[in-house]
């Protein structure tokens, strides 16, 4: 456990980063999936019972539920602490994967749109492009006609 200090200190740290980010270009988009406790021992259940799924479970998992409190406690203030405009943090309600798959999508789709982004401009010639490929058409045709005469004969 660390002193409420540091957390603070290492909150800010977060912020200046981010803010280094944003203003160097990136959009930044954070997620925070939650599921219920409930929803996390039904997949306990299905990772023991499925064994492809068998070694995502450890012993970990069902001590550090003793915790859940206060874990959701600190992920809140983590979240309140490094949530700005330019970076804010999306809760996702995870306990249904396609709601949380469309969720995500939709506000990914949503910041890309915002990007206003474009296809760079070609760097070469493209009326040249186009004479060169319509010459290989034109001369891989031919060589087809040719190949089918041959075989015909």
């Amino acid at each position: 456990m660390i002193d409420e200090k540091t957390c603070k200190e290492r909150y800010h740290r977060i912020r200046e980063f981010e803010e280094m980010l944003i203003e160097n270009g990136t959009t930044i988009l954070k997620f925070y999936l939650h599921i219920s406790k409930d929803e996390q021992l039904a997949r306990f259940e299905e990772r023991l019972e499925d064994p492809a799924r068998n070694w995502k479970i450890s012993e970990s998992d069902y001590t550090e539920r003793n915790y859940w409190d206060d874990y959701v406690s600190a992920f809140e203030d983590a979240m309140m602490a490094t949530s700005t405009k330019d970076s804010p943090w999306f809760v996702i309600p995870a306990n249904h994967k396609w709601f949380r798959n469309l969720a995500v999508s939709q506000i990914i789709a949503e910041s890309m749109e915002g990007l206003d982004m474009s296809f760079p401009k070609p760097t070469v010639d493209l009326a040249e492009i186009r004479r060169k490929y319509h010459a290989a058409a034109r001369q891989e045709k031919e060589g087809d006609k040719h190949k089918s005469a041959k075989k015909s004969k």
